[in-house]
Order: structure tokens, then C-alpha cells, then sequence
């Protein structure tokens, strides 16, 4: 299965950019992983077969384990791709979010891009560990 995650905005932090490539590296122990910036929310709309992910603030809030149960349904459902679509400043426009099976909120908190960018990649690595077994997420 492929695993994606896009952003939009041009990562600057350096601490954040370095913590997203850590939590990319370990995710690509698992699945095709790959994390690209995008310029807008048609680039959803060329994922034709995936199962698309939206972030946005009125989505809906999933435990660690309901992350994990969605990827574990990816994987056993014969998904050949699962997309996340993070929002810069101003969030992903009306057309992402009705082309998405699914609208996320990480937290009823706002959070810079750069950092939600961090927490998303963390929790698809734990939804990772916890389907396999692996002591992280203790």
C-alpha cells in the first residue's frame, strides 16, 4: 500500500522539516511512503483511486487507535493508496474537501502547518506500530 502526505506551503522550519523526514523515514518501514508539498487541492483530485484524507478543523477527531483502524481497513480493504491532505495558513479550499472520504481535525486547537505537519507524520507512524505490534506506542 502507498501511504502520501500533502501539504501545501514551503516548509521553513528546520527543526520541523527534520522531525517530518525522521517520522517519514521510520514510516517507509512499513508501506511506499512519500510526504510532497502541493500547490492546491487538485492535486487530490488526481488521486482517482485513493482513499483521501482531508484535515480541516470541523473534521473528525480520531484516537491513536481509530488512526490505526483506518490504516489497518486501508491495507486489509485492498487500498492500493491512502492520501492525507494537510492545508497551509489558510486551509484546503471547498473542492478538497468534497472530493475527501474522510475530513480529520487533529485538534479543536489551531496549529502552525509546519508543526500539524509533524504531529500527522508521528500519528501514521504510530497507527504503523500499533497494527504491528511494535513497542512506540506504549
Amino acid at each position: 500500500m502507498k501511504v502520501s502526505l500533502l501539504y501545501f506551503g514551503r516548509p521553513r522550519d528546520r527543526a520541523a522539516n527534520q522531525m517530518a523526514q525522521e517520522y517519514a523515514r521510520r514510516i517507509g518501514r512499513y508501506c511506499d511512503f512519500q510526504m510532497r508539498q502541493v500547490r492546491d487541492g487538485k492535486a487530490l483530485q488526481a488521486q482517482q483511486r485513493a482513499y483521501k484524507v482531508v484535515l480541516d478543523p470541523s473534521g473528525r477527531r480520531f484516537t491513536s487507535a481509530e488512526l490505526a483502524g483506518l490504516v489497518a481497513k486501508a491495507e486489509n480493504g485492498g487500498l492500493r493508496e491512502l492520501v492525507f491532505l494537510l492545508g497551509g495558513a489558510d486551509g484546503v479550499g471547498p473542492e478538497a474537501r468534497q472530493s475527501a472520504q474522510l475530513l480529520l481535525s487533529l485538534s479543536p486547537m489551531t496549529l502552525p502547518h509546519e508543526l500539524a505537519r509533524v504531529v500527522l507524520a508521528e500519528q501514521i507512524y504510530r497507527a504503523f506500530t500499533i497494527l504491528r505490534h511494535h513497542p512506540y506506542p506504549r
